[in-house]
């Protein structure tokens, strides 16, 4: 399919009729007469015919070649490009944010992996978070960390390698030793508003009780559900724990309510990979489908055809001059010829 970047071009079409009307062609008439023996008149008389008294007309092959060249010209003036099919390219319109707790009760040992051997729960969380991460091929996700305060590890990306590259550079400390969640929660919000996202899903993976935060879970929890954010919550480790590293179970589940999430409780990685599992299951991706049709200008093919029409009425009317060059050039020996005899 063909298509003209700047149509307009196409009204100097109109071009050549405004000069043939506005400035017509001087004519000059003179009385003449039409002989059929040109040629012994001129021997005969006095008077010498002139080159210039023939007069040149074009022929039809080169005002055919004219109208060609001149539509080619204005073709090529007004751009056309050649415009393929659509080309449709599928992207997410789900944006993850994963909260990862940070606190001091993170360097807790009692998890296993699949041979057996303890593991603290970061250790445990950022293995299973690779592994998360890996299948989300689509989705842009972020990370924020926290502990004392809640910070941005990652903003939202499309490269996954990136985001599991700054997960892996996450130690215990970064942050402090205590928990807040709740600014955790406030902060994903404001990440959410900045990048102006549809699907919001956040993440949360503590294993403690708010116990910093400037904003109350249920709170922030309320905030993020008037903008549209859906918070899972993820409690690990045991939920007997007393003193500083206790859980606060109900807390935790108020705030997943509240948004239309879900509270999920890991006691181990199988349980920590189900509820990662589960929550996949339960966001429906939604995809943009974003369209775009290649273009390729073709203003060079036009002015390619302007070219060789020009060559070629050049062609014609050099053949033709030499032609009547040679006609002159036998009347002239002619001449001499009656002349001599």
């Amino acid at each position: 399919m063909i298509e003209f970047e700047y149509p307009l071009a196409f009204t100097l079409l109109c071009l050549p009729f405004a000069v043939y009307w506005l400035f017509p062609v001087y004519k000059e008439s003179r009385s003449a007469i039409q002989v059929p023996f040109f040629e012994r008149l001129t021997a005969l008389s006095p008077e010498k015919p002139s080159e210039t008294a023939v007069k040149l007309s074009r022929r039809k092959v080169q005002w055919l070649l004219v109208i060609i060249s001149y539509l080619a010209l204005v073709a090529a003036i007004a751009k056309p490009m050649w415009v393929g099919e659509p080309i449709e390219q599928k992207k997410s319109a789900r944006e993850i944010m994963v909260a990862l707790d940070l606190s001091g009760s993170m360097s807790e040992k009692d998890f296993t992996d699949l041979e057996g051997k303890k593991h603290d729960r970061l250790t445990i969380a950022k293995k299973v978070l690779r592994e998360f991460a890996a299948q989300r091929k689509h989705d842009r996700l972020g990370l924020i960390l926290f502990a004392d305060s809640a910070y941005i590890q990652a903003p939202f990306t499309e490269d996954i390698g990136v985001w599991q590259a700054l997960l892996d550079d996450v130690e215990l400390g970064y942050a402090g030793f205590q928990t807040a969640f709740g600014d955790a929660i406030g902060l994903s919000i404001a990440v959410f508003e900045q990048e102006e996202s549809r699907q919001r899903v956040m993440i949360l993976l503590t294993d403690g009780d708010d116990t910093s935060s400037k904003m109350p879970p249920v709170k922030a929890a309320e905030i993020a559900e008037k903008y549209g954010v859906k918070i899972y919550t993820i409690a690990i480790g045991d939920p007997s724990t007393k003193g500083r590293y206790k859980m606060d179970l109900p807390t935790l589940k108020k705030v997943s309510e509240v948004t239309g999430g879900q509270m999920f409780h890991a006691m181990d990685r199988q349980e920590l990979e189900l509820a990662y599992s589960t929550i996949d299951k339960l966001e429906q991706q939604e995809f943009e489908l974003l369209s775009h049709r290649p273009k390729h200008s073709l203003h060079h093919i036009a002015f390619g055809i302007c070219l060789v029409s020009n060559l070629f009425a050049a062609f014609i009317v050099f053949g033709a001059n030499l032609r009547r060059q040679r006609q002159v050039k036998r009347v002239i020996k002619r001449r001499e010829e009656l002349n001599n005899e």
